[in-house]
């Protein structure tokens, strides 16, 4: 984990790199492990407005006029817990000009027989109602090279249509049939992804479950979440700036909305003053 965002910065098992991180000199470039708050995604223009109140954050991704992946990810966290296995911080966030709310953050990083466990819990801390999103930045990794060769299992059953900027256009499609379809899993091939899905097929547990498999080394990394995670954004990382970085791993995002949420509502957390959230993911390797 980092001071700077609370990025999970590296998971190795052995020589395994299980997620495509970055070393202690380095920063998250890519968002790489980054976590996604108090909206993750884009968010058009960078202006919303919610209950009378406008708000305009600033354009991290200027080439498209967005505001990208909210805000925490730059932001220092506290150390609110560390022993062998568990490493939780907290970040507060302040009223700004593109996020007038006061939000508490807890995100805890759980490792144990059952692989990574990533848990949250969002408290509203002001007087105003505060809308609110999360997501996470993940690149999982099965194997050494590229992950063309790798077959990918995603548990969801629509995507959606997403315009030049990346933004959703308010429709949803089916994915069978199409190319975005890895309900039964496939090789990746030459396919490029940076596509939001929806309608996320689950167990009784309620998890609903991805996977990366190599199939030359058998290693399969499996990530899943929880029913408070209801999209998920998956990147092949073909836009990276870094030639090196891209298709090196895959990026499957858990987010609790739909990207521009924060203008459109859909999925979108509302927390009342003194109102608590909590959702979980995790990986998992065999």
């Amino acid at each position: 984990m980092t001071e700077v965002g609370a990025t999970l910065r590296s998971y190795r098992l052995g020589d395994w790199s299980v997620l495509d991180g970055f070393s202690v000199d380095e920063w998250a470039t890519g968002g790489r492990g980054q976590v996604l708050a108090p909206w993750p995604n884009r968010l058009g223009d960078g202006r919303y407005e919610f209950n009378g109140r406008t708000a305009q954050a600033a354009l991290d991704e200027p080439e498209r006029s967005n505001a990208i992946h909210g805000t925490v990810r730059w932001l220092p966290w506290r150390l609110d817990a560390h022993v062998q296995n568990v490493v939780a911080l907290v970040c507060a966030i302040h009223p700004t000009p593109g996020y007038p709310y006061s939000v508490s953050l807890r995100v805890e990083y759980r490792l144990g027989r059952d692989g990574l466990q990533v848990s949250s819990v969002a408290t509203n801390t002001g007087t105003d109602t505060a809308p609110f999103g999360l997501g996470f930045h993940p690149y999982l990794r099965a194997a050494a090279g590229p992950i063309d060769g790798c077959v990918l299992r995603l548990p969801a059953t629509q995507r959606l249509v997403l315009d030049d900027r990346g933004l959703p256009t308010g429709d949803a499609r089916p994915v069978a049939g199409t190319e975005f379809d890895f309900t039964v899993g496939r090789t990746i091939g030459a396919t490029s992804l940076d596509t939001a899905y929806q309608g996320l097929e689950r167990d009784s547990d309620g998890r609903a479950w991805s996977s990366l498999e190599d199939p030359g080394s058998g290693r399969v990394v499996a990530q899943w979440v929880d029913e408070r995670f209801s999209h998920l954004m998956c990147y092949t990382g073909d836009t990276l700036s870094n030639h090196d970085e891209r298709r090196r791993g895959l990026a499957i995002e858990p987010m609790t909305c739909a990207p521009d949420a924060l203008r459109s509502g859909r999925g979108l957390i509302v927390l009342e003053p003194g109102q608590h959230w909590e959702g979980t993911w995790g990986v998992q390797t065999r």
